[in-house]
């Protein structure tokens, strides 16, 4: 089996619906590539009201996010909450390797003057990257090819993976670069600065083929100095490259991703502030940006995104408050803003999603750790009623994770239809399963009859399940109760509880599942199990989440289904949040990027496929919709139009206000 190379954590994002940007494509910023734009919510929490505009401002746009920022402005190496990655890419650009307006990666050529690759004698392969001079950051510092081969050094160093950055599945790819992880050398052998604008990062041979394998060469620029108080430089003698003049620090880069005030950065926008308590932040035009991939530089002066609260914020559009809405999905939500636009003050943009709302499990404990329990959830809720009532007919079900807008599902549809299990709403189906894998059980170990269902299990599947019971003869009996985190102020929980936990399907079925409303970020705490956010989120607790998922232009899902048994490295620092244990599922996971050549769509897709086909029978989360976005803005916005794989701070370089 091929080693496991990391996606950036996207919801790391992994995971949500996003309201808070146009959709779910977007460039990777990374060396290693990811899958998943970012971590969302299904709907909005509810908190303070958006911002004023500042000033006198009028060329502006207040962009209002149902998914609350956190402010983690850190690459995406720690968290990927989607209002956190919209903030990063309109201030953090210069990304060799881009995604355009099709979602189809493409030099940039504004970065970049050249980009070639050359396979080796030993099976790697080795890209070359000439950047273009004159580049600077939004301060005045000149940016050159050791700004970007600094990237990698400070994203794969012993340091960063002491602050908890998880970047060494991508450190595994690059020769030489597990190395420098461990502290062994300090160096990347892989990585090269050939001179002041020109770098090379060879990939190991375990690696290659790699279906989206022009990503490889994509870095992005970082200034050292707002990442180390000592003076650093990159240097490289011969061996690779590295950093002299002092060393790195774990709690220097971890403060690195909490710098707002004179930030130093490479976008189309710089930071001008970022208020927590308001849950708010405004960037303004940086004018040492040279321009995006076909040179377009930002004309709207001003960017306010504040927290949209989803019962008040069409309210807010109205008035004024807000000016830019993205991404609405719920069917009260669209039609609200049809209505809002045949008042000729606003206009809608809606395109396909290349995502999907969903209810996310995690296997390895309670319940949720048994098949036959998530397949039994399935069939205890009606996802056609679901998905109709929540979309009001914008949206449909899908059964794999997967967005109707993407080109594999519109390839596959007629193959998908024919393999994949459509769990049908069906309660004595659900009572079925769970009977044939043992939830057979009262309390006391008798013949269940009515009530809560037990299962008889083994020490290592009880585990520390508070809900367990332990026999006066030893035996230990694990109750049918599902903990299911959920985030306030959220439509789609609100309807499950109604459609799902509290039916009296559920518990004729011998269920019972407690929900649990938190805050998103506490969310999604307990789902990373983030120890380091205080030791409470360390231990597993919730085995049920609704979020929701979109897709970059790479679908790449090597990684996320990394088992403990294959390596438990990368298992017990959490990059597979589902903490599945099918090896087969890994595989499939890994061979479909991994196991084709660029370009060979057709073999992409037989894996996709498969891989789909796998994903549906394991269960890890049950698809609830995917839906037609709808965007919806003030009428003096121009040319502001976003699609499933061009995201708002993409598409917003390309705006003007009248």
């Amino acid at each position: 089996m091929k080693k496991q190379t990391l996606r950036s954590m996207a919801m790391l994002l992994l995971l949500a619906l996003v309201l808070g940007a146009c959709s779910g494509g977007g460039n990777q910023g990374a060396p290693a590539a990811s899958s998943e734009a970012a971590s969302t919510q299904d709907a909005g929490e509810s908190t303070e009201e958006g911002t004023e505009p500042a000033g006198e401002v009028t060329n502006q746009i207040i962009y209002g996010t149902t998914t609350e920022m956190n402010g983690d402005l850190g690459n995406a190496w720690w968290t990927n909450n989607a209002a956190d990655k919209t903030l990063r890419d309109l201030i953090d650009d210069y990304d060799v390797i881009v995604s355009n307006q099709d979602g189809e990666y493409i030099l940039n050529e504004t970065v970049a003057k050249s980009m070639t690759s050359a396979e080796n004698e030993d099976g790697s392969k080795t890209f070359t990257v000439e950047i273009n001079e004159g580049l600077m950051y939004n301060n005045g510092d000149p940016i050159t090819a050791a700004d970007y081969v600094a990237y990698a050094l400070v994203a794969y160093s012993p340091a960063a993976l002491e602050a908890g950055a998880k970047n060494n599945a991508g450190a595994s790819q690059v020769v030489g670069a597990t190395a420098y992880l461990n502290g062994e050398v300090n160096y990347i052998s892989g990585l090269r600065l050939l001179d002041d604008y020109t770098y090379e990062i060879t990939i190991d041979a375990e690696f290659i083929p790699y279906y989206f394998d022009m990503l490889y060469a994509s870095l992005r620029p970082i200034a050292l100095k707002q990442y180390a108080s000592a003076d650093l430089t990159v240097k490289d003698d011969g061996e690779g490259a590295y950093l002299d003049g002092g060393e790195l620090s774990a709690a220097e880069i971890d403060a690195a991703r909490w710098i707002y005030e004179d930030r130093i950065s490479a976008g189309p926008y710089q930071l001008e502030s970022f208020d927590q308590a308001s849950v708010s932040a405004t960037v303004v035009i940086n004018p040492n940006y040279a321009g995006n991939f076909e040179g377009q530089k930002p004309s709207v002066e001003r960017i306010i995104v504040v927290k949209a609260v989803q019962a008040t914020m069409l309210d807010e559009l109205a008035t004024g408050g807000i000016d830019f809405l993205s991404a609405l999905t719920g069917g009260d939500e669209v039609n609200a803003a049809l209505d809002l636009e045949e008042t000729g003050d606003f206009y809608t943009v809606n395109y396909d999603r290349a995502g999907y709302g969903k209810l996310m499990f995690q296997c390895d404990f309670g319940p949720t750790q048994f098949m036959s329990v998530r397949h039994a959830v399935a069939h205890l809720l009606d996802r056609n009623d679901f998905a109709n009532t929540f979309t009001g007919g914008y949206g449909s079900v899908v059964h794999g994770p997967y967005g109707i807008a993407m080109w594999m599902y519109q390839d596959a549809k007629e193959e998908l239809a024919e393999r994949l299990e459509t769990y049908a709403y069906d309660t004595a189906k659900a009572i079925e399963v769970l009977e044939e894998d043992g939830w057979v059980l009262a309390e006391d170990g008798s013949e269940y009859t009515s009530g809560i269902r037990y299962k008889e299990v083994t020490a290592e599947e009880a585990g520390d399940y508070q809900h367990n019971v332990t026999l006066a003869d030893g035996r230990i009996l694990m109750p049918l109760i599902i903990e299911w985190a959920s985030s306030e102020g959220n439509s789609v929980s609100d309807l499950l509880a109604v459609m799902l936990a509290n039916g009296d399907q559920v518990a004729e079925a011998g269920m019972q599942i407690n929900q649990s409303i938190m805050t998103f970020e506490e969310l999604l705490n307990y789902m990373y199990r983030d120890a380091s956010q205080g030791e409470q989120y360390g231990i597993p607790t919730y085995g049920m989440y609704n979020l929701a998922t979109n897709f970059t232009a790479a679908y790449d899902q090597s990684f996320q289904f990394v088992t403990k048994a294959s390596n438990p490295e990368y298992y017990d620092q959490g990059y597979n949040s589902n903490f599945t244990d099918s090896e087969e599922l890994n595989q499939l996971s890994m061979d479909m990027v991994y196991g084709v050549e660029a370009g060979d769509q057709e073999a992409y897709l037989k894996i996709w496929v498969d891989f789909i086909d796998e994903w549906n029978d394991y269960l890890p989360e049950i698809p609830l919709y995917s839906n037609i976005y709808y965007d919806i803005m003030n009428s003096k916005i121009h040319d502001l139009v976003c699609n499933p794989l061009w995201d708002f701070q993409q598409a917003v370089v390309y705006a003007y206000i009248e």
